[in-house]
């Protein structure tokens, strides 16, 4: 919703001529591209046949309105995609950026237990972000669900058809333990770094769905090393654990997001399983990305844990010693 501090006005005009074919290609598929529009904007757009109402800030409607009739001018002439549609805000919003003050809507998502949405304003901002930016960074200690939210918003995109295909990314770095060798197919190697990621699904969808959907390739889970050479279009892509990634595998990862696809990055600086002299890829993307347009940031503290209240103060009890370390040196 518009943030209450900005007057909010309404803008009401009709889409000529009237065309059912036409006004179907502009609303997209369950009015898929409106909804975006609607994200990126901070705006709401409501619809009878070609006659439409924006509700929103003046800049905000003024640049909704705009947009709205060039694309109404293209979907006479061509089919209009996601893809597409995600190249005409990028640039409105190189042209005219979206005002900071747009206020984050409430995501609500549904899935097979019920619905998700943020509990606390920072897992509000972190779903509003991943709605309306395609590279995500989600940065902070276990427990703020992170990746649990990440799954979910993937699983949304999926089923309201957003995507096609779901990926799922963890580094096989190991938690301070040397495992040796692992018997068996690389599913089965594998699958100890990625069961997070599984446990997610199934909550989200279901064992037998899951499975069904890992047959048909629609869900892929892997380890990052299988990411090069590969450009991912229409998928959304999560990287768990991003931490231990090194900064060549960071790049490497996130150049391969392709057209119509989200990507989500997760990971807690205060776990970092690499070599003490490698510097973590997560770090690196930080300080080099911060303030690039279209990747958004989302920082948890101990206050965002959700799970068990001894988490929070685990959390802030190995903090404290970490800081107090950073001052005087390790004991």
């Amino acid at each position: 919703m518009p943030p209450s501090s900005v007057p909010t006005i309404a803008s009401e005009f009709a889409l000529d001529p009237d065309d059912a074919e036409r006004l179907a290609n502009l609303t997209g598929p369950f009015d898929a591209h409106l909804r975006l529009l609607e994200l990126r904007n901070g705006v709401e757009i409501a619809n009878r046949g070609n006659i439409f109402r924006i509700s929103g800030d003046d800049a905000s409607v003024a640049r909704t309105e705009k947009l709205l009739r060039q694309l109404w001018d293209d979907a006479g002439a061509e089919l209009l995609s996601s893809p597409a549609i995600h190249l005409r805000l990028a640039e409105a919003e190189a042209t005219h950026p979206p005002a900071d003050d747009i206020s984050p809507q409430d995501v609500v998502i549904k899935v097979k237990r019920g619905t998700v949405r943020g509990r606390g304003a920072n897992q509000a901002k972190y779903l509003h972000a991943i709605a309306t930016h395609d590279i995500n960074f989600g940065v902070g200690p276990a427990g703020t669900g992170k990746t649990f939210l990440a799954v979910a918003m993937a699983v949304e995109a999926l089923n309201q058809s957003r995507v096609q295909r779901l990926i799922l990314v963890r580094p096989a770095v190991e938690a301070g333990e040397k495992l040796g060798f692992l018997p068996g197919d690389l599913s089965q190697k594998v699958d100890p770094y990625l069961r997070p990621l599984y446990d997610a699904l199934y909550e989200m969808l279901g064992v037998e769905k899951v499975l069904k959907l890992l047959e048909k390739n629609v869900i892929e889970i892997a380890p990052l090393a299988y990411m090069r050479g590969r450009t991912l279009n229409d998928a959304f892509v999560i990287l768990d654990e991003a931490q231990n990634t090194s900064i060549e595998q960071m790049k490497m990862f996130l150049t391969r997001i392709g057209f119509g696809s989200t990507a989500v990055v997760t990971g807690d600086m205060t776990q970092i399983d690499l070599p003490k002299h490698q510097k973590s890829g997560l770090k690196d993307a930080i300080e080099v990305l911060r303030g690039v347009d279209g990747i958004s940031f989302t920082f948890f503290e101990s206050r965002d844990v959700v799970r068990h209240a001894l988490v929070a103060r685990i959390v802030n009890a190995y903090d404290a010693r970490d800081a107090q370390d950073a001052q005087t040196g390790p004991a």
